[in-house]
């Protein structure tokens, strides 16, 4: 394929990366210049080499005591500022704080694990997460670089969780960034200006050391994270306890922790083996085997994407995944894998005509049939394909709901006959843009000229089928994100509606047949089920129009602002009905009656806007779109 030219990037920030990336085999191409870091010069230098310039010796007494207090005067004394002293010097305070670094390090290995929970274990329970350190603590202890630069990544994604639980506490919302974090008046106040200049000195800009962003974005190789740093950051962490815990004395507050975002259908993310697994269950298509981690490494080991001064943490990964420990592979394979797909953006920008090819090889086949078959699980458009889904299983309960002879017979009204007609022809048309797939196009007459059960087996089995149809998440702009937003609303109201009236005409029902309905009560429920009978329908129909706006998602960016205005304005439309239809359907309001002129608005809009031929489907150039009917 051939591959449109880019922007070059900004060579100040030591990304650009020369010659040509991608592939395994005869047919890959290789690297020009082998590069030996992904760190530009001034952050190689601030990293690698500041913090090793002074040669001074220090007493690890002046920087902690026997008993594990930190002296905060000792470590704030090398921080430097600039002449103003408006702000940081960091260049000088990495050079100055360097050897303190080198003397706690010294310190930390010098202890056993014994020594080092009884000092420092009491000052790190207030992170929630105390079983971290002596993970890292072993790190240190191992020299290996891959697991050093893994626990200082897990250590500040913990630090900077708890600082931010503090700020709560001091009733301020946590900011998005870090350095909004660290700049904060409330943080100031409990730890002090001077321990906060030292945390900003180690992870809080970019003119510092900046070890959270260099690790967490893939920038640093094993080699390049001086060991001494993680360790110092290990002692400051423990002495922001000290500090913590002498403010929350003194101001009698309790520390309270945040709890962790919980991700629901578990059962459904299960992708890695062994221990997330019974063992009873079969492989599945797409199932990491032994095999595949053996094509995997080979892979792996040959490829232009993996820099060989990366590799360590490669290895890392395999050896992770091997040993069941799947967090800590995650970790060090998104970094990578931002790493990577910088490495070939960069690389295109300099050879824009140059074609990307790989070799059609059996090593390399299964690894594309695993990725062919991946499926995002918590990404919006997957959220909104399982919501449909289970909307629409909701529904089909409906025909099996309790419902009294009186209304077998009873007449529908003119307005529910002008609702039916209106289904009739907008299912017409939606009935036009379907995947051309013969388990889809044949069979609809029963659909399009009555309701019942087999039709309502049509119902699930289209909006299946479309939802099992694969949609590009890998980049979705920001117009895409935005309408999947408005769909997920309008599926969920639809979810709240169907589980409502599934309630009430049960209860109705029980208290029709125990005779406890007063003379209007058994006509509100009457009129119920002239209501439930059209409902059904339309809000099948609604599903079925998301499930095909989601197929063609996409087709939205192709929309002029205008335009994109007017299909949003149109959603949001179908939105407010089924706010409207909930709040009717309640057990409070219980306005039957009324939702059958609601529907008829509703459908109207639906109608008008599809007649204009800018719904999604309509954009997509199908051959489906010539007509099934």
């Amino acid at each position: 394929m051939s591959v449109a030219p880019q922007r070059p990037l900004p060579a100040s920030r030591g990304r650009a990366v020369s010659g040509s990336v991608l592939g395994a085999g005869r047919g890959a191409m290789l690297i020009e210049d082998p590069i030996t870091t992904c760190l530009s010069p001034p952050v190689h230098d601030m990293i690698c080499k500041l913090g090793f310039e002074v040669g001074e010796n220090w007493d690890i007494n002046r920087i902690v005591t026997q008993s594990g207090d930190v002296c905060w005067q000792t470590i704030t004394a090398c921080v430097m500022y600039t002449q103003s002293a408006r702000s940081l010097d960091y260049r000088g305070s990495v050079r100055l704080l360097g050897p303190v670094c080198e003397a706690v390090h010294s310190h930390l290995l010098s202890l056993t694990k014994g020594q080092f929970e009884t000092r420092y274990a009491p000052w790190l329970q207030w992170t929630a997460f105390p079983e971290l350190f002596p993970e890292i603590f072993a790190a240190l202890e191992s020299l290996q670089g891959p697991a050093i630069s893994l626990g200082l990544m897990k250590l500040t994604a913990c630090l900077e969780r708890a600082l931010g639980d503090v700020l709560v506490l001091l009733g301020k919302d946590c900011p998005f960034l870090l350095r909004d974090l660290l700049a904060s008046e409330e943080l100031a106040q409990v730890f002090g200006r001077p321990v906060m200049d030292v945390l900003k000195v180690f992870v809080g800009s970019p003119c510092g050391l900046n070890l959270r962003n260099v690790l967490w974005h893939g920038f640093a190789s094993p080699h390049e994270i001086p060991p001494k740093y993680c360790s110092m950051m290990m002692l400051l962490t423990a002495g922001l306890g000290q500090l913590l815990k002498s403010y929350l004395e003194q101001s009698e507050l309790v520390l309270a922790h945040r709890a962790p975002v919980a991700l629901a259908n578990l059962e459904e993310m299960i992708v890695f083996p062994g221990k997330c697994r019974t063992s009873q269950l079969p492989l599945r298509k797409g199932d990491v085997t032994p095999e595949v981690l053996g094509v995997l490494e080979d892979v792996m080991r040959n490829s232009t994407f993996v820099p060989k001064v990366m590799m360590p943490y490669w290895e890392a990964a395999l050896l992770s995944f091997r040993s069941h420990r799947f967090a800590d592979c995650a970790v060090l394979l998104l970094t990578q894998l931002e790493a990577g797909l910088r490495r070939v953006f960069a690389a295109v920008n300099q050879c824009p005509r140059r074609l990307l090819t790989a070799e059609e090889e059996a090593a390399i086949s299964s690894l594309a049939a695993l990725a062919d078959s991946y499926r995002a699980h918590v990404h919006p458009v997957s959220q909104l394909k399982k919501q449909v889904l289970s909307c629409e299983k909701s529904l089909r309960v409906w025909p099996l709901l309790p419902l009294p002879d009186e209304a077998a017979g009873s007449a529908a009204t003119s307005e529910t006959h002008a609702c039916e007609a209106f289904i009739t022809e907008i299912l017409r048309e939606l009935l036009r843009h379907l995947p051309e797939r013969d388990s889809l196009v044949s069979g609809w007459d029963s659909l399009v000229s009555g309701w019942d059960g087999v039709c309502a087996g049509r119902w699930s089995e289209a909006i299946q089928e479309l939802c099992d149809t694969p949609v590009q998440t890998l980049f979705c702009p920001r117009t895409v994100l935005e309408v999947v937003t408005v769909l997920r609303n309008i599926s969920s109201r639809c979810a709240c509606v169907s589980h409502q009236v599934a309630a009430s005409v049960e209860l109705r029902h029980r208290q029709w047949v125990e005779r406890r309905l007063r003379s209007r009560q058994r006509q509100t429920y009457l009129h119920m089920v002239s209501s439930v009978k059209l409902l059904s329908p339309m809000l099948h129909l609604i599903l079925l129009l998301i499930a095909l706006e989601l197929v063609n998602i996409h087709m939205v960016c192709g929309k002029n602002p205008r335009e994109y205005q007017q299909y949003l304005k149109f959603l949001k439309s179908v939105l407010q009905y089924t706010e409207n239809l909930g709040a009717y359907t309640s057990q409070q309001k219980n306005k039957w009656s009324e939702t059958i002129n609601l529907t008829r608005t509703a459908l109207l809009k639906i109608w008008n806007f599809t007649e204009k031929k800018q719904m999604l489907m309509h954009l997509a150039k199908k051959s489906a779109s010539k007509g099934v009917l």
